[in-house]
């Protein structure tokens, strides 16, 4: 309905909180995402739509063979049936996910029950799902060994055997593994100054004017994957970077 050609709008979660769940909005607004988790504002008339109308606000077809979960305020991913009615006003459901999937992988988060429509999730989806705070990351449960920090840029296989089970914890140090003159070192930086490795290459050497230092590198985070380092430059390194530091004394 329009008032003075302006639709009125109601936010399904401020219409809850407010005691207004059991009064129909003209328009309720609701949160809708696929796999990335990116979330848009939907408007939807009827509050108990079926899951097939609440595909169609977002323009897509049931015929897709699309699978649709509400986000609890729990958490917890509820299966949305599309051909039955889902009572906004009840559930507490402000966001709604779908997947184009004929298959669901479960998994918990925070203790939360997530159903995933993809054999693998991303880190930016855990992080969003999860929502941890600066201080902390999200970590992939391991039974009987050490939990395995995830990071945001990496993708979780979903279809080992078990339930996968994250939570968040204070982040930890990363350690690399790196090669410096054919020798295994481990180094927390995730960024090394040429200064810093001819300091690994040749611990406790003092500077001298007359020792003159080059480095070649390869396998590298940074682009160009592999070249030459001059003095004052640094690059960004990952597991199994490889530095081979010289040095000429010049007399």
């Amino acid at each position: 309905m329009k008032t003075d050609n302006i639709l009125e709008f109601d936010d399904l979660g401020e219409a809850i909180r407010e005691g207004r769940g059991l009064y129909p909005a003209r328009v309720y607004r609701i949160l809708f995402a696929e796999e990335n988790l990116n979330f848009r504002t939907l408007d939807v008339s009827d509050p108990i739509p079926l899951g097939r109308q609440i595909l169609a606000a977002a323009g897509l077809s049931a015929r897709d063979d699309y699978s649709l979960f509400a986000i609890l305020e729990t958490g917890d991913f509820e299966d949305l049936r599309l051909d039955e009615p889902f009572d906004l006003r009840g559930h507490g459901a402000e966001r709604f996910v779908a997947f184009q999937t004929d298959r669901d992988f479960k998994l918990t988060v925070n203790d939360s029950q997530v159903s995933w429509g993809k054999p693998a999730i991303s880190g930016a989806a855990l992080y969003t799902l999860a929502n941890p705070g600066d201080s902390e990351a999200v970590f992939l449960v391991i039974r009987g060994g050490e939990d395995r920090q995830i990071e945001v840029g990496e993708a979780v296989d979903l279809t080992v055997p078990g339930v996968e089970h994250f939570v968040t914890a204070p982040k930890r140090k990363l350690k690399f593994e790196i090669v410096v003159n054919g020798h295994e070192v481990e180094v927390t930086d995730t960024s090394l100054s040429f200064e810093k490795l001819v300091t690994i290459a040749y611990p406790g050497e003092a500077p001298a004017p007359n020792i003159k230092y080059s480095i070649t590198y390869r396998k590298v985070a940074s682009k160009p994957h592999s070249g030459e380092l001059a003095a004052g430059g640094f690059v960004e390194i990952k597991n199994g970077s490889i530095f081979n530091v010289g040095r000429t004394i010049q007399s």
